[in-house]
Protein backbone atom coordinates (compact mmCIF):
# COMPACT_ATOMS: atom_id res chain seq x y z
CA UNK A 1 0.00 0.00 0.00
CA UNK A 2 1.42 3.82 -0.95
CA UNK A 3 0.64 6.42 2.53
CA UNK A 4 -0.63 9.68 0.73
CA UNK A 5 0.28 13.45 3.18
CA UNK A 6 -0.18 16.87 2.17
CA UNK A 7 3.09 18.91 2.33
CA UNK A 8 3.52 21.88 5.15
CA UNK A 9 3.90 25.63 4.60
CA UNK A 10 6.88 26.03 6.17
CA UNK A 11 9.60 24.47 5.33
CA UNK A 12 13.39 24.53 6.39
CA UNK A 13 16.96 23.00 5.19
CA UNK A 14 18.65 20.41 6.93
CA UNK A 15 22.06 20.05 4.90
CA UNK A 16 23.56 18.29 8.39
CA UNK A 17 21.25 15.39 9.13
CA UNK A 18 19.69 11.85 6.89
CA UNK A 19 21.65 12.66 3.17
CA UNK A 20 18.89 12.45 0.80
CA UNK A 21 19.24 10.01 -1.69
CA UNK A 22 17.33 10.97 -5.29
CA UNK A 23 16.01 14.51 -7.27
CA UNK A 24 12.38 14.10 -7.24
CA UNK A 25 10.80 11.82 -10.25
CA UNK A 26 9.09 14.99 -11.89
CA UNK A 27 11.62 17.48 -11.58
CA UNK A 28 11.23 18.52 -15.53
CA UNK A 29 7.91 19.55 -14.71
CA UNK A 30 9.29 21.42 -11.25
CA UNK A 31 11.67 23.54 -13.57
CA UNK A 32 8.88 24.61 -15.73
CA UNK A 33 6.79 25.83 -12.19
CA UNK A 34 9.90 27.59 -11.29
CA UNK A 35 10.67 29.32 -14.36
CA UNK A 36 7.00 30.37 -14.15
CA UNK A 37 7.43 31.80 -11.32
CA UNK A 38 10.21 33.63 -11.51
CA UNK A 39 8.73 35.35 -14.87
CA UNK A 40 6.54 36.79 -12.55
CA UNK A 41 6.62 40.43 -10.83
CA UNK A 42 6.84 40.58 -6.93
CA UNK A 43 2.96 41.93 -7.03
CA UNK A 44 2.22 39.05 -9.27
CA UNK A 45 3.73 35.99 -7.29
CA UNK A 46 2.35 37.56 -3.83
CA UNK A 47 -1.15 37.16 -5.49
CA UNK A 48 -0.12 33.93 -6.15
CA UNK A 49 0.69 32.72 -2.66
CA UNK A 50 -1.85 34.72 -1.40
CA UNK A 51 0.38 35.88 1.31
CA UNK A 52 1.59 38.89 3.62
CA UNK A 53 4.55 41.08 2.11
CA UNK A 54 7.27 39.47 4.73
CA UNK A 55 6.25 36.03 3.11
CA UNK A 56 6.49 37.24 -0.52
CA UNK A 57 9.53 38.84 -0.41
CA UNK A 58 10.95 35.40 1.35
CA UNK A 59 10.00 33.24 -1.28
CA UNK A 60 10.56 35.46 -4.82
CA UNK A 61 13.95 36.03 -3.58
CA UNK A 62 13.52 32.17 -2.91
CA UNK A 63 12.80 31.36 -6.33
CA UNK A 64 15.09 34.09 -7.46
CA UNK A 65 17.93 32.11 -6.55
CA UNK A 66 17.19 28.57 -6.48
CA UNK A 67 18.87 25.67 -7.29
CA UNK A 68 16.83 22.54 -8.00
CA UNK A 69 20.08 20.10 -7.39
CA UNK A 70 22.42 21.96 -5.02
CA UNK A 71 22.21 22.70 -0.87
CA UNK A 72 18.89 19.75 -0.98
CA UNK A 73 16.78 18.28 2.38
CA UNK A 74 15.01 15.22 2.49
CA UNK A 75 11.90 16.02 1.79
CA UNK A 76 9.92 14.30 4.92
CA UNK A 77 12.53 16.39 7.12
CA UNK A 78 12.29 19.50 5.18
CA UNK A 79 8.46 20.23 5.92
CA UNK A 80 7.69 22.16 9.46
CA UNK A 81 4.11 21.08 9.70
CA UNK A 82 2.27 20.13 12.94
CA UNK A 83 1.26 16.37 10.98
CA UNK A 84 5.42 16.53 10.80
CA UNK A 85 5.82 17.34 13.99
CA UNK A 86 3.82 14.47 15.47
CA UNK A 87 5.44 12.12 12.69
CA UNK A 88 8.80 12.97 14.04
CA UNK A 89 10.93 11.50 11.50
CA UNK A 90 14.30 13.05 12.31
CA UNK A 91 14.15 10.36 15.39
CA UNK A 92 12.95 7.68 13.11
CA UNK A 93 15.30 4.57 13.26
CA UNK A 94 16.57 3.32 9.79
CA UNK A 95 13.86 0.49 9.90
CA UNK A 96 11.37 3.41 9.78
CA UNK A 97 13.37 5.31 7.71
CA UNK A 98 13.04 2.70 5.16
CA UNK A 99 9.12 2.26 5.39
CA UNK A 100 8.67 5.29 4.95
CA UNK A 101 10.78 5.41 1.59
CA UNK A 102 8.96 2.49 0.34
CA UNK A 103 5.29 3.57 1.35
CA UNK A 104 5.23 7.43 1.98
CA UNK A 105 4.37 9.77 -0.53
CA UNK A 106 3.90 13.88 -0.52
CA UNK A 107 2.38 15.01 -2.67
CA UNK A 108 3.19 18.51 -3.75
CA UNK A 109 1.55 21.84 -5.81
CA UNK A 110 5.69 22.17 -7.00
CA UNK A 111 7.19 18.49 -7.33
CA UNK A 112 4.04 16.88 -7.82
CA UNK A 113 5.04 13.79 -6.08
CA UNK A 114 7.70 13.08 -3.53
CA UNK A 115 9.20 9.90 -1.90
CA UNK A 116 10.35 10.98 1.77
CA UNK A 117 14.22 11.19 1.11
CA UNK A 118 13.83 12.84 -1.99
CA UNK A 119 15.58 15.60 -2.12
CA UNK A 120 14.13 19.30 -2.19
CA UNK A 121 14.29 22.70 -2.08
CA UNK A 122 12.19 25.26 0.29
CA UNK A 123 9.50 26.66 -1.72
CA UNK A 124 6.21 28.11 -1.56
CA UNK A 125 3.18 26.51 -4.01
CA UNK A 126 0.01 25.29 -2.85
CA UNK A 127 -1.90 22.70 -4.87
CA UNK A 128 -4.68 25.35 -5.16
CA UNK A 129 -3.21 28.18 -6.92
CA UNK A 130 -4.51 29.75 -9.80
CA UNK A 131 -1.75 29.59 -12.34
CA UNK A 132 -1.47 31.34 -16.12
CA UNK A 133 1.06 29.28 -17.91
CA UNK A 134 1.13 28.63 -21.50
CA UNK A 135 3.25 25.13 -22.54
CA UNK A 136 3.25 23.85 -25.29
CA UNK A 137 0.63 25.29 -27.08
CA UNK A 138 -2.23 24.57 -23.91
CA UNK A 139 -2.69 27.10 -20.84
CA UNK A 140 -2.83 25.79 -17.91
CA UNK A 141 -5.24 27.95 -15.07
CA UNK A 142 -4.69 25.58 -12.08
CA UNK A 143 -2.14 22.66 -10.94
CA UNK A 144 -4.50 20.44 -10.92
CA UNK A 145 -4.97 20.91 -14.98
CA UNK A 146 -0.64 20.94 -15.01
CA UNK A 147 -0.31 17.79 -12.93
CA UNK A 148 -3.43 15.99 -14.72
CA UNK A 149 -3.21 12.02 -14.15
CA UNK A 150 0.45 12.20 -13.27
CA UNK A 151 0.33 12.02 -9.62
CA UNK A 152 -2.20 9.20 -9.67
CA UNK A 153 -0.49 7.18 -12.14
CA UNK A 154 2.77 7.57 -10.28
CA UNK A 155 0.90 6.01 -7.35
CA UNK A 156 -0.77 3.31 -9.10
CA UNK A 157 2.29 2.12 -10.93
CA UNK A 158 3.68 1.18 -7.68
CA UNK A 159 0.37 -0.14 -5.64
CA UNK A 160 -3.17 -0.88 -5.96
CA UNK A 161 -4.18 -0.22 -2.48
CA UNK A 162 -3.60 4.10 -1.55
CA UNK A 163 -4.58 5.07 2.12
CA UNK A 164 -5.45 8.88 1.85
CA UNK A 165 -3.76 10.58 4.73
CA UNK A 166 -3.60 13.81 2.94
CA UNK A 167 -5.91 16.89 2.97
CA UNK A 168 -8.36 17.65 0.54
CA UNK A 169 -6.86 20.15 -1.36
CA UNK A 170 -4.41 17.85 -2.62
CA UNK A 171 -5.96 14.10 -2.57
CA UNK A 172 -8.14 15.98 -4.87
CA UNK A 173 -4.84 15.73 -7.31
CA UNK A 174 -5.24 11.78 -7.48
CA UNK A 175 -9.04 10.82 -6.55
CA UNK A 176 -10.63 11.48 -9.86
CA UNK A 177 -8.38 9.21 -11.49
CA UNK A 178 -9.09 6.62 -9.63
CA UNK A 179 -9.02 3.39 -12.09
CA UNK A 180 -11.24 0.04 -11.53
CA UNK A 181 -9.27 -2.48 -9.59
CA UNK A 182 -7.57 0.10 -7.94
CA UNK A 183 -8.66 1.19 -4.33
CA UNK A 184 -8.75 4.47 -2.36
CA UNK A 185 -8.93 4.21 1.53
CA UNK A 186 -10.09 7.66 3.32
CA UNK A 187 -8.90 7.65 6.60
CA UNK A 188 -11.30 9.72 9.07
CA UNK A 189 -9.90 11.65 12.44
CA UNK A 190 -12.83 12.73 14.34
CA UNK A 191 -15.24 12.75 17.60
CA UNK A 192 -18.80 12.40 18.04
CA UNK A 193 -21.13 15.11 18.25
CA UNK A 194 -24.50 15.26 20.07
CA UNK A 195 -26.11 13.71 17.22
CA UNK A 196 -23.60 10.96 16.64
CA UNK A 197 -22.22 12.89 13.43
CA UNK A 198 -18.93 13.03 13.09
CA UNK A 199 -16.77 15.99 13.35
CA UNK A 200 -13.57 16.70 12.22
CA UNK A 201 -10.80 19.32 13.54
CA UNK A 202 -8.08 20.29 11.05
CA UNK A 203 -5.47 20.48 13.23
CA UNK A 204 -6.21 17.24 15.42
CA UNK A 205 -6.84 15.54 12.42
CA UNK A 206 -3.09 16.46 11.16
CA UNK A 207 -1.44 15.65 14.61
CA UNK A 208 -3.54 12.33 14.01
CA UNK A 209 -2.11 11.67 10.94
CA UNK A 210 1.52 12.10 11.56
CA UNK A 211 0.87 9.95 14.51
CA UNK A 212 -0.23 7.11 12.25
CA UNK A 213 2.44 6.87 9.99
CA UNK A 214 4.70 6.87 12.99
CA UNK A 215 2.74 4.05 14.37
CA UNK A 216 2.55 2.12 10.88
CA UNK A 217 6.53 2.68 10.59
CA UNK A 218 7.06 1.43 14.00
CA UNK A 219 5.15 -1.82 13.25
CA UNK A 220 6.14 -1.93 9.86
CA UNK A 221 2.35 -2.27 8.50
CA UNK A 222 1.88 -3.89 4.82
CA UNK A 223 -1.58 -4.41 4.33
CA UNK A 224 -4.49 -1.73 5.25
CA UNK A 225 -5.77 -3.89 7.74
CA UNK A 226 -3.18 -2.79 10.31
CA UNK A 227 -4.43 0.49 10.54
CA UNK A 228 -7.38 -0.42 12.72
CA UNK A 229 -4.90 -1.07 15.71
CA UNK A 230 -3.65 2.15 15.98
CA UNK A 231 -5.04 3.80 19.30
CA UNK A 232 -2.62 6.71 19.41
CA UNK A 233 -3.90 9.93 20.97
CA UNK A 234 -6.96 8.73 22.36
CA UNK A 235 -8.58 7.63 19.03
CA UNK A 236 -10.17 4.03 18.18
CA UNK A 237 -10.82 2.34 15.10
CA UNK A 238 -14.90 2.61 14.46
CA UNK A 239 -16.25 -0.17 12.53
CA UNK A 240 -19.94 1.02 12.93
CA UNK A 241 -18.75 4.33 10.77
CA UNK A 242 -16.16 2.94 8.67
CA UNK A 243 -16.29 0.86 5.25
CA UNK A 244 -14.07 -0.64 2.70
CA UNK A 245 -13.34 2.71 1.51
CA UNK A 246 -13.51 4.35 4.61
CA UNK A 247 -11.69 3.98 7.96
CA UNK A 248 -13.24 6.00 10.92
CA UNK A 249 -11.03 6.70 14.28
CA UNK A 250 -13.24 8.54 16.58
CA UNK A 251 -11.99 10.19 20.01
Amino acid sequence: MKLIISPAKKMNRQEDSVPWQDLPTFLDKTRILMDYICSLSLSQARELWRCNEALADLNYRRFQEMDLERRLTPAVLAYEGIQYQYMAPQVFDQASLDYVQAHLRILSGFYGILRPLDGVVPYRLEMQAKIDLTLNGQTFHSLYDFWSRQLYEALAEEDSVIVNLASKEYSKAVEPFLAHKKQMIHVIFGSLDENSKVRQKATEAKMARGEMIRYLAEIQAEKAEDLKGFTRLGYQFHPELSDENHYAFIK
